[in-house]
Formats: structure tokens, sequence, C-alpha cells
């Protein structure tokens, strides 16, 4: 009698952090089916897109992969092919009525179901409301052996004007401290270094504790040597979060803080409930108490009624602040949003003006910046080979700056070693092992 087939799956990711650790939990559900990975989606028995819908860009670029995999499905009926994350979210069963190849549309909200689906097939559509989503505990297959991610909390409350996540994504839950606790515990056992704590506001976390009291929890876990968090709403970061930081020996010095525009015009109308000047002061204390930190931001260009005037207002903060890097985009209107309905819409080529003009600007502060540590000595983790394998390891600093050095035969992944910068890039650095 022959060897029964194993079967094989495929997911091909799009978007935040988020979604690559839905993936890796997704991952995890299918290993534990009996499920192993392809790198193809040619050889896979089931296919998995797992969508983001923040830009129109990573939108039209997931339907493009849908349509190009039609063809696979003809060949092979058998072939399950899921959708998943925030564009499953949003559409719906629309998804299937456009490409009927599809067989399942999965939200965030409803990984889970991910068991029965590839069992059962009894439904086509799992995106209600997962109350209960804070509880379900799921096997995740980390493609990360020395950092991980973990959610502490889904959904948001704060329904920017321009953002999607709390309709695609749900109203915020926290997960139980336990349970988050109990999870980097047996990360740690497994001899993983640092964790990152994942929500679309870390700052609101609320269980049976706050977030500095959850930071302080985690920092007393023996094997975890790093903690890092994202992201952080800029209305939300308390003092006593900024002297947690500042405190905790295992967190790290480095916060992401959305700013997405230096108008407090635009800042209104972003619905974002904090004006420049609030956030310039607390970025102010962020450098005054801990002086080493560094500060990384988003930026959206060409909002909707977004003036010359505004646009110049953006600019003089990425001067007065000076990020270590930001990630900037061009407003992208996204359907149910009630910025994609708002008067003043800004033409593309302005948009796009006004992004280059942003990224030259950062860029130039980003460099600099990088160039003031060539001669410091820096505690590194090492994370493996470089991904270009150019026989080099590569690290990441405490403040969370990439680092390269030459592979050595005592020096392994996982090592927290201290390096000499010898060279600064724009997107990395370079170093010797004393």
């Amino acid at each position: 009698m022959g060897k029964e087939k194993v079967k094989q799956y495929y997911i091909e990711t799009f978007g935040c952090q988020m979604n690559v650790h839905d993936s890796e939990k997704m991952a995890g559900i299918l290993k534990s089916e009996g499920y192993i990975e392809t790198g193809s989606a040619k050889d896979a028995d089931v296919v998995i897109f797992n969508t983001c819908s923040i830009r129109q860009k990573a939108e039209q670029k997931f339907f493009s992969e849908l349509g190009r995999i039609k063809s696979l499905k003809k060949r092979r009926p058998e072939l399950q092919i899921a959708v998943a994350g925030c564009i499953a979210q949003q559409e719906g069963i629309k998804i299937i009525k456009r490409a009927p190849h599809v067989d399942f549309v999965v939200g965030p909200q409803n990984i889970n179901a991910l068991r029965d689906i590839i069992t059962s097939r009894s439904d086509s559509v799992f995106i209600d409301d997962n109350p209960s989503i804070t509880e379900v505990e799921l096997p995740a297959d980390r493609k990360d052996n020395v950092r991980a991610w973990i959610n502490i909390m889904y959904g948001c409350d704060n329904f920017c004007s321009y953002c999607i996540v709390p309709y695609t994504r749900g109203r915020e839950k926290s997960r139980a401290s336990r349970s988050i606790i109990n999870e980097i515990k047996d990360l740690a056992g497994k001899d993983y270094k640092e964790v990152t704590l994942l929500g679309q506001n870390v700052n609101s976390y609320m269980s049976d504790m706050d977030f500095p009291g959850l930071l302080k929890e985690i920092n007393k876990i023996d094997g975890i040597e790093r903690i890092r968090f994202i992201t952080s709403h800029p209305k939300d970061l308390s003092d006593e979060l900024i002297f947690a930081v500042r405190d905790m020996e295992k967190v790290c010095e480095h916060i992401h803080l959305p700013l997405q525009s230096g108008s407090t015009k635009i800042l209104g109308l972003m619905n974002r409930k904090y004006t420049y000047e609030d956030y310039k002061k607390k970025v102010g204390k962020l450098k005054e108490i801990m002086p080493q930190i560094t500060i990384t931001s988003d930026i959206i260009a060409g909002f909707p009624q977004e003036t010359d005037e505004d646009h110049k207002e953006t600019v003089k903060a990425l001067n007065e602040i000076e990020f270590d890097g930001v990630f900037a985009f061009k407003f992208s209107p996204r359907p149910g949003t009630r910025a994609s309905n708002m008067n003043g819409q800004v033409p593309e080529d302005i948009k796009s003006d006004r992004l280059y003009e942003i990224l030259e600007i950062q860029n130039k502060i980003t460099e600099r910046k990088n160039k003031e540590f060539k001669g410091t000595l820096q505690e590194i983790l090492i994370e493996g080979k470089d991904e270009k394998d150019t026989g080099r390891f590569t690290g990441r600093t405490r403040t969370n700056k990439i680092v390269n050095i030459p592979l050595k035969n005592n020096v392994k992944p996982a090592d927290i070693i201290t390096v000499k910068i010898t060279r600064a890039g724009r997107h990395s650095l370079e170093g010797d092992i004393l």
C-alpha cells in the first residue's frame, strides 16, 4: 500500500508585523494538522493570502497575485485557496464573487477557524466579530528562533480618519497578562532572547494591569534579554511609560511614535487627538530622560486639505525633531474611512512631490545621525546571517540600529556581544567584534 502524500501549505503575507505574526499562527495551525510548508504555491494543497488594506498599493498587489493563481486552480481543482487578513474582513463574500476560485475568506479575528476550514469545508466566509479572540491560544510556527512577536491586544478604538484598522480588526481587546507572560516564559525556555509586544496602540493595553505594569512583569522573566513594543500612540504616551522604558533594564531604548503630520490642522482632520506641540513636548521629555533613545515615526504626505503651508509644517517638524528614521507614504484613500470622502483631495503629482521632499530630508538626517555612532561601542544581539549572504552576521543595537559584522567561529545567533562601529551608512552600521 502506497505511502499517504503529506499535504503542503503556502502562505503569502502582505503588510505589517501583525500580519506577519498572524501568518505564523496560521502556519502553526496547519502544522498541527500535519501539513508542511512549501516555498511555492504550485506545490501546495492549501494557499493562503494574508492581506493588507492599509494602502491601495498593497491591495493592488494582492489582487494581482490572486489573478495569477487562477490558472493553477483550473489545473488542480482540489487546491484550497483562502484569503485572510484585512481585505478579507473588509470585502467578505465580495472576494469570492470577484474571484470564484477562492474557497475561503477569513478575517483577522477568526484565524482559529482555519482548522475547521481545512477539514470540514462547511462555510466559506468567516468575518464575524470574535469576542473571545483574547482567550484563544493558537500555536505559532515562528520563522525566527532569536526574536518573537507577541500579540498583547487586538483591534483599535482610535478611529483615525484615514485608517481602516478599527473596521477590519475590530474594537480594542486586551489579552490577560497571565496568558502573555506564560507565552513569553515558554519562549524563554526555547532560548528566545527578544520579544516584541504587538498592538495597534500598545500604550492603551489594559486587562488586569496597565501597559507599564505588564512591562514590569515581563522584565522579570529569566532568559529574555530584550523587550520591544510597537506601536505607541502619542496621546497615550504617559510619564509612567517613559520612566518604565528608562528604568527597566530589558526594555530597549527605542520607540516608534507615529507623528503623521507636523500640521496641527491636519492632525485634527486625521482625528489624532494631539497637537504638534503636544507631540514635540513628549519627544522632548523622552530625549531629556533618555538622551540615548532613538525615535522613529510615520508620516503621511498629501492628506486631504493639506496645503503647501501644512506640508512646510511637516518639513519643519522633521528638522526640529530629527527622527532616526521614518516610514513615509502618500495618503491612500481607503473605502469606508472618513478621509476617503473628505473635500480637498490632493492631486497625485503633488502628493508625490511632497513625499519626495520628506524622504530626501529624512534620509540626510538618518545618515548624519547614523554617522554619530562611528567609533562607539555598541551591544548587539546577533540575529543571523545577513539577508544578502555576504559572509556577515547581522544584529541590532538596543536602539534598533542594524549592525553587520564579519562571521567569526565563536559567534552565533542569539549571542549578545559588544562591537566597535567602524562604518555608518543610511540603512545600517558596520562593526568589528572586540
